[in-house]
């Protein structure tokens, strides 16, 4: 009689190889789902380094979350590269979230224009990208008013004596909350020296405050 230990052993020799990888896998992709899930990001990134090293397993949704388990272990670099991977998939969501990232991380390091490119390829990929859309209009108005800025400062004249005098006696009503006072006064001091110009920025603040007291 053969004993069923020879039988289990008999067993589990024809189980096919394919069946026990299968498994393997498997489990594999569940803990790397899970140490993201725990955000445990370092680990994280061992777990899906370890699927595609030991399962030459790959796919756009695993450059993605391991793009964004380098990204929040502080990694941009290599976050960057697993992101680029992922952004060419197929599938058009993928691909929109990976350009959506690479974006992220261009802002992060100041490069904006690279960084509103990004933001409009994922757009491209996939218009109800909604993140990417409010990233890229945000983006976009902030480089514009950045210029806008850029071209006041160029334009904006070197203050004389008078201007400056003029500005400190409007700091000092405006310290005496005398706000209507302190803009007639840089109103009248503009029209005798263009240079108090170069408190432009003061005058609107001030012409803004005047008109909330009024109403």
């Amino acid at each position: 009689m053969m004993s069923w230990s020879k039988v289990l052993l008999a067993t589990l020799m024809l189980i096919p190889a394919s069946w026990t990888r299968v498994s393997r896998l498997n489990t594999a992709i569940e803990e790397a789902e899970e140490s993201y899930s725990k955000t445990e990001y370092e680990l994280s990134v061992e777990k899906h380094l370890a699927l595609i090293e030991n399962f030459q397993y790959a796919s756009p949704h695993l450059d993605f979350d391991l793009g964004l388990s380098y990204q929040y272990s502080e990694k941009p670099e290599e976050a960057a590269a697993s992101f680029d991977k992922a952004s060419i998939s197929p599938d058009k969501t993928i691909s929109s979230f990976s350009f959506n990232q690479s974006g992220v991380l261009l802002g992060n390091k100041q490069e904006y224009e690279a960084a509103l490119n990004k933001f409009q390829s994922a757009l491209i990929k996939d218009p109800t990208n909604e993140v990417a859309r409010y990233n890229y209009e945000m983006l976009a108005r902030w480089l514009q008013r950045d210029e806008e800025r850029k071209n006041e400062d160029q334009n904006k004249p070197e203050p004389s004596e008078f201007a400056k005098r003029k500005k400190a006696e409007a700091d000092r009503l405006v310290e005496q909350f005398r706000f209507k006072d302190a803009l007639n006064l840089m109103n009248e001091a503009l029209q005798q020296d263009e240079t108090v110009a170069a408190y432009q920025e003061f005058i609107s603040t001030l012409t803004e405050v005047t008109e909330i007291d009024e109403n």
